[in-house]
């Protein structure tokens, strides 16, 4: 084994310590023999992936709910007694129950598994003393790694040798610009974010090269760590699992209670307890909505369908309910509310501000001067001599490239620099050609230290260029340019008022200049440029919003959720950002900075986070308990985000969004909700899908308690007055299951009313049956039991065959469901709005018509088919008896128009 020193420790060691402890060589790396040592310790170079459930005890996990557990008990009993066939009939219901929800979240499982396979990345090591290509997962401690400008960081390493490298670890540490990269050790409490002499697994080489010694592999690796936390941490319930299962033990209590109660009146009456017992039995079965499990699921997913139609995938199926109860949404800033694309937006240059339109790498856009308004746009011909001279200096004091692979532009290099170079194509110019023009002859790279790079070319006259801090360039200049490029003596105010309003707006400030040299020069050093500058211009860059972003933010707000950034860039840029993007909620942004937020105690941090609309420069840690003290206040909190450090929150959070694109594969893994496309705007989808969703859940439950209501009441005043059952159980599980089932699973398909997304959020502490809806259950109960009672009574006595009763009881109550189930529907509101003239247009529901008329058929084949008649007994029904079992929908009627008319007026922002 390796002396390692504590884990994370590597970047207080020198390079020859560093290799000594790892057993390393420079020159030749480690030995094949020594590499299959290592692996056999180590092992594979990947995160580990925590095994799903096997398919028998997701299968069986399908049964853990509270009104099964009734249901199955029912049906033991149903055997114990004898009683094969209802109990056969009982277990074969939940069977089915089971094999729904488990083939649903089956469907969620294939949905994402194109995203959860990782592309094999490679690398250059350093082993047996030549350079190979291998995969990054047979990387060990201790191996060599050569990167270079576009290589992904493969493993932790300790840079040994530099050559003006710089690394983007915006994915782990939310720095949206790349770092600069050193060798010399650093203090022990050296933040993650400020170890300069460590390249992260993850990261990604904008620019330069270096020789990496490989300090940590797989879960050792910073990002293994996060992960490894990630997973420790206990994943909240979403609001309707609670409701739900708050509901279904309600339910349970009641129903038991009710069926014991039954039991020990009708043993005082003297009746026989087996008697009794199935009277029991079959009030259980009776109040227990068997469909409501199974609608549950399947409402759930076909919202999940739907979304994944909408470039959204769901992980898990009551994600998309608690979506669409979500109140806040804590966005990352970085690639998530922003292209992740720095872009030119002003520039200044001969005493004269430009703005520059267009987003992206893209030559698309417009240079033009801020005044007058509405110029035309400016080409090489036209451009004022000094805007030209500061875009030359743009794209020839540069190391990147611009890449257009399809439709797409992307940068090879530092995303600053190609700003730059995209800036200036947006005036026709061409890299290529000012290169052929301007050939370079040497280059003195950009070093925090001295806060410039410049770039000496052969032209005539022979030129150097710089570009760097706008202090760092104005210490060095003597000149600058008028508008029409003549040299004149420098004048700081302006430059530094012009720097002053971009730093407002969030832009990142370049300056640009030059200094003529002798033709015979043909090397560069920093003494060439410690003065006579001449000055150029600046040039102001920002990462952009998105606009579906900005439009997805509007939306939010419309719909009552409140949308904060919560991101470790700096303060200045993320408020600019917000404003840009209409966050605040009031008349100006209000933003948090991370050592603000450290400071303050829990009821501080709390006040903090509900008043806030920008936390910056925040730690990982710092954004779990931004979420906490949200969730701590009853905010069901949805998380955005794409990095490895967005992990945790997206595991804390309700609702958990990633990029299905640009996101880590640890942030992929933490979250409920993957966007394929990347885009904030799905967002608004989701929350639309989510409301709908739940919308249409209560429905289903509107529709399904009234009639265990109803024969819950039957059963029970009959079995108490020791009279015939109207119903008997396994027509009773017919009604709850196959009826029930057709009827409801239409309304998941129920489409969203008008306004949905300009009502106000429901109260995450609303129970899933509200007043009510409750009232609405009872009221519809009762008529329900009075159906029931009054038609078997009257056609007992009338026909004198309780089969016949029993049958036209059961037929009258679905015709007066049909009614009932248009009234509580998007086709009864249309409907009704179209003979009211509330409405021109009649918009068609065609599943709910397939629902009632396969309800239809399967009523007519329970009542006049041979083999339902002896499974079910049932008895077949004359044409005058159908008409009868029809006169129901009439009473139905008055009601079904009341309940429309309450909800053709929701409660509104």
């Amino acid at each position: 084994m390796l002396a390692e020193p504590q884990t994370g420790q590597y970047h207080t060691l020198s390079v020859e310590k560093t290799i000594e402890v790892l057993k390393s060589h420079l020159e030749q790396g480690l030995t094949a023999e020594e590499v299959a040592h290592r692996s056999s310790i180590y092992g594979w170079n990947q995160l580990p992936v925590s095994p799903g459930k096997p398919w028998w005890q997701r299968f069986l996990l399908q049964f853990h709910q509270p009104l099964l557990y009734i249901l199955l008990i029912a049906g033991g009993v149903k055997a114990f007694l004898g009683s094969w066939t209802p109990a056969l009939v009982i277990w074969g219901v939940t069977i089915i129950n089971a094999l729904i929800g488990y083939v649903q979240e089956a469907k969620a499982e294939d949905a994402i598994a194109s995203l959860a396979k990782t592309v094999t990345t490679e690398t250059t090591v350093l082993r047996d003393g030549q350079r190979l290509r291998i995969p990054s997962a047979d990387l060990v401690p201790g191996d060599i790694v050569l990167l270079t400008s576009g290589d992904k960081v493969p493993a932790d390493l300790r840079l040994m040798q530099v050559w003006s490298l710089q690394v983007d670890e915006s994915a782990l540490t939310g720095e949206s610009l790349p770092v600069t990269k050193s060798i010399l050790p650093l203090a022990e409490d050296t933040p993650l974010a400020e170890r300069i002499n460590m390249a992260y697994a993850g990261s990604f080489v904008t620019a330069g090269q270096a020789l990496g010694l490989v300090a940590a592999t797989a879960a050792a690796t910073e990002v293994g760590q996060i992960s490894r936390s990630m997973e420790q941490r206990v994943n909240l319930n979403t609001p309707l699992t609670r409701k739900f299962a708050s509901f279904s033990r309600m339910l349970l209590y009641g129903i038991l209670t009710l069926a014991a109660l039954t039991f020990s009146i009708g043993l005082l009456q003297g009746e026989s307890w087996i008697y009794m017992f199935e009277a029991a039995v079959a009030l259980a079965v009776s109040a227990i909505p068997e469909g409501l499990p199974a609608v549950v699921t399947i409402t759930l997913a076909i919202g999940v369908n739907r979304m994944a139609r909408r470039h959204a995938i769901i992980r898990k199926l009551p994600a998309v309910e608690a979506l669409g109860s979500t109140t806040v949404i804590c966005s990352d800033k970085t690639g998530t509310l922003t292209e992740n694309q720095m872009t030119v937006q002003a520039i200044q240059a001969g005493g004269q501000a430009y703005r520059v339109s267009g987003t992206g790498y893209g030559p698309e856009g417009k240079i033009q001067p801020e005044t007058p308004p509405n110029s035309p746009r400016l080409l090489l011909d036209d451009l004022p001599p000094a805007l030209s001279e500061c875009l030359i200096a743009g794209v020839l004091c540069n190391e990147a490239q611009l890449k257009h692979t399809g439709e797409q532009w992307s940068v090879v290099g530092d995303p600053t620099e190609g700003a730059l170079l995209a800036a200036a194509a947006k005036a026709d110019f061409s890299q290529p050609r000012l290169h052929l023009s301007h050939p370079r002859l040497d280059a003195i790279p950009f070093e925090s230290e001295y806060k410039y790079m410049a770039t000496l070319h052969d032209a005539t006259p022979r030129v150097i260029y710089v570009k760097g801090s706008v202090e760092v360039l104005l210490q060095r200049a003597t000149l600058m340019l008028d508008p029409d490029g003549q040299e004149i003596g420098l004048d700081s105010k302006p430059i530094e008022k012009a720097v002053a309003e971009m730093a407002e707006q969030g832009l990142r400030v370049l300056a640009f200049a030059k200094k003529h040299v002798a033709p015979h020069q043909h090397t560069l050093n920093h003494e060439d440029i410690a003065t006579g500058l001449v000055f150029l211009g600046l040039q102001g860059m920002i990462d952009p919003p998105r606009p579906e972003a900005i439009a997805a933010v509007r939306a939010c707000h419309s719909a009552g959720i409140q949308v904060k950034m919560i991101t470790g860039d700096h303060l200045g840029t993320a408020r600019a950002i917000a404003g840009r993007m209409g966050l605040h909620r009031t008349q100006e942004v209000k933003a948090f900075a991370g050592r603000e937020l450290a400071a303050m105690d829990q009821q501080q941090l709390v006040q903090a986070v509900l008043e806030g609309d920008v936390f910056a420069r925040v730690a990982p840690t710092q954004k779990l308990q931004l979420v906490e003290a949200l969730q701590s206040q009853g905010e069901i909190v949805a998380m955005t985000g794409d990095g490895v450090n967005d992990a945790p929150a997206l595991k804390q959070a309700d609702i958990g969004i990633a990029m299905g694109k640009a996101g880590t594969e640890v942030a992929r893994e933490a979250a409920d909700m993957l966007l394929t496309d990347d885009n904030f705007a799905s967002i608004e989808a989701a929350v639309e899908e989510g409301r709908t969703v739940y919308q249409n859940l209560q429905k289903a439950i509107a529709f399904l308690l009234p009639v265990n209501g109803g024969e819950s009441m039957t059963i029970l005043i009959s079995a108490l007055l020791a009279r015939d059952l109207p119903i008997l159980s396994l027509q009773v599980l017919w009604l709850n299951m196959i009826n029930s089932l057709t009827m409801t699973v239409p309304l998941a398909f129920e489409p969203k009313p008008m306004g949905l997304m300009q009502r106000a959020p429901r109260n995450p502490q609303e129970p899933l049956v509200t007043a009510n809806l409750l009232r609405r259950i009872g009221l519809v109960s009762l008529f329900n039991w009075i159906l029931i009672f009054g038609i078997f009574e009257w056609a007992k006595s009338a026909t004198g065959d309780i089969a016949v009763a029993r049958t036209m009881a059961i037929q009258s109550l679905v015709a007066a469901r049909v009614i009932y189930l248009l009234s509580i529907s998007q086709l009864g509101a249309n409907i009704l709005a179209y003979v009211s003239r509330r409405s021109t247009t009649f918009a068609n529901a065609p599943m709910l018509m397939w629902g009632i008329a396969a309800a239809v058929i399967l009523q007519i084949l329970f009542s006049q088919w041979p083999v339902m008649n002896t499974l079910f007994e049932t008895a077949p029904l004359t044409a005058q008896q159908w008409l009868i079992c029809l006169l129901p929908m009439l009473p139905m009627l008055p009601f079904a128009i009341q309940i429309n008319l309450l909800e053709a007026s929701p409660k509104k922002i």
